[in-house]
């Protein structure tokens, strides 16, 4: 095993998903809260071990009392309480593309709380799926009119798949129905004057 450049210390995640290194506080995901770890501080990086698992990676701040937080990281905790989307310290920040923003509005828009939640949602394919991609996905979603997590996240994976999306619409009960019928030359009737069908 090579030698690594780096400085190692014991330590413990607090309640709010944080681990103090050199006086400054890095995030974990909340799953690891009140969990041993081991922070490898190196020159420019400080990666937090878990059980030999590297559970956060952040850049390292060199000044005193930083809070330093990846927003994904508390993304699993948001979504049992989606009011806390707008408060959340973690998440105040965060550059997002300006299609997540309109998704939100839409979403909320339209199913209330619950379209919250969905944001939420897509949020969380962030933590599997680079953001570029989800954003792509993201605007697909909304150029196609499938506002919703499913069709987000169907169109994310196609991207990672390199293959066509494959959408069902009947998973969206609140999108307009469409019924096309065959016309038929009585349906032209009632543009003759002095016609009825």
């Amino acid at each position: 095993m090579p030698l690594e450049p780096s400085e190692k210390r014991a330590a413990r995640v607090s309640s709010t998903a944080l681990v103090r290194y050199r006086g400054n506080d890095y995030s974990v995901p909340t799953a690891y809260g009140f969990r041993d770890v081991v922070v490898k501080g190196f020159v420019d990086e400080v990666v937090i071990l878990c059980a030999g698992e590297a559970i956060a990676r952040h850049r390292r701040c060199y000044g005193t009392g930083t809070f330093v937080f990846e927003p994904l990281h508390y993304l699993a905790l948001i979504e049992t309480k989606p009011n806390a989307l707008d408060q959340a310290a973690a998440l105040k920040d965060w550059d997002l593309p300006e299609a997540f923003q309109h998704l939100r509005h839409l979403l909320e828009a339209r199913m209330g709380n619950r379209g919250r939640r969905e944001f939420i949602q897509v949020l969380r394919l962030m933590e599997a799926i680079p953001m570029e991609m989800v954003a792509s996905a993201v605007s697909e979603a909304i150029r196609l009119g499938v506002i919703g997590f499913d069709a987000v996240k169907q169109i994310a994976l196609a991207r990672v798949e390199r293959r066509p999306a494959r959408l069902d619409l009947t998973a969206y009960p609140h999108l307009p129905k469409m019924d096309v019928r065959m016309t038929a030359a009585a349906d032209y009737a009632v543009l003759v004057p002095g016609t009825t069908a």
